[in-house]
């Protein structure tokens, strides 16, 4: 009688480990978006900005098909407690990783509001390429730490993040005194909005270092100040 109960943990496991797989390859799919979502702002480029929204559908049906797959394996194969932890911290990572894509694309919408030749800021433009690798490197730091189990990595998020903090409240010193044309300051609005989007990228790998650690020990708990509270989702406000 043992036997097909060790056959069904091993199919688990294998299917356990298969949607563990795509939600990592998810990772690479935004680090790309987001990439080119910031390569579009820099260059005022359009036509890639377009390419960043439509590659969107790609990120939501691999979340859906991730999801599902986790629901039914919590439905038909009652996990136990490690794989239990594993399965629904790749539920939260799952839609923390989709709303990255979201906020790749809501950078690339604003790309077409501000025209062929907008009134730029250097400086501005300058900080906004200062975040792109720091961006990119949160979500890698989250990814491998997620991989490996590497509690340690992810809780140095943290430290990584406070970078992005300072450089968006950077960027929104700087457009309060970007001037007095209308056409300047709305572009300079649209980099403040940028810049909160990609903070909140950042934000978004904390909340999956969270969700790693939970793996690693077992407990769960927030990497920063208990202040920092979170909505029903588990997202960071």
């Amino acid at each position: 009688m043992s036997a097909p109960s060790e056959r069904t943990r091993l199919v688990f496991h294998d299917e356990l480990a298969s949607l563990e797989h795509e939600t990592l390859s998810m990772f690479d799919l935004v680090i790309e978006m987001t990439d080119r979502a910031i390569e579009s702002v820099l260059n005022q480029d359009i036509e890639l900005a377009r390419m960043v929204i439509e590659s969107d559908d790609r990120v939501d049906g691999r979340y859906l098909d991730v999801n599902q797959g986790l629901l039914n394996l919590i439905a038909l194969q009652a996990p136990v407690a490690s794989d239990l932890r594993l399965v629904a911290a790749l539920l939260y990572t799952n839609v923390h990783v989709e709303r990255i894509g979201d906020l790749a694309v809501n950078i690339a919408k604003l790309v077409p509001l501000a025209g062929e030749e907008p009134p730029v800021d250097a400086e501005l433009l300058g900080l906004i390429e200062r975040m792109e690798p720091h961006v990119r490197s949160q979500i890698e730091q989250a990814k491998i730490a997620l991989q490996k189990r590497d509690a340690d990595l992810a809780e140095h998020l943290v430290i990584q993040d406070d970078i992005l903090d300072d450089l968006n409240k950077e960027i929104f010193r700087r457009a309060l005194v970007i001037g007095t044309d209308e056409d300047r300051r709305e572009w300079a609005m649209h980099m403040v909005l940028i810049a909160r989007y990609l903070e909140r990228i950042g934000d978004h790998t904390v909340d999956i270092g969270e969700q790693t650690a939970f793996v690693v020990t077992g407990e769960f708990r927030e990497f920063t100040d208990a202040s920092a509270r979170k909505n029903r989702n588990g997202e960071r406000r």
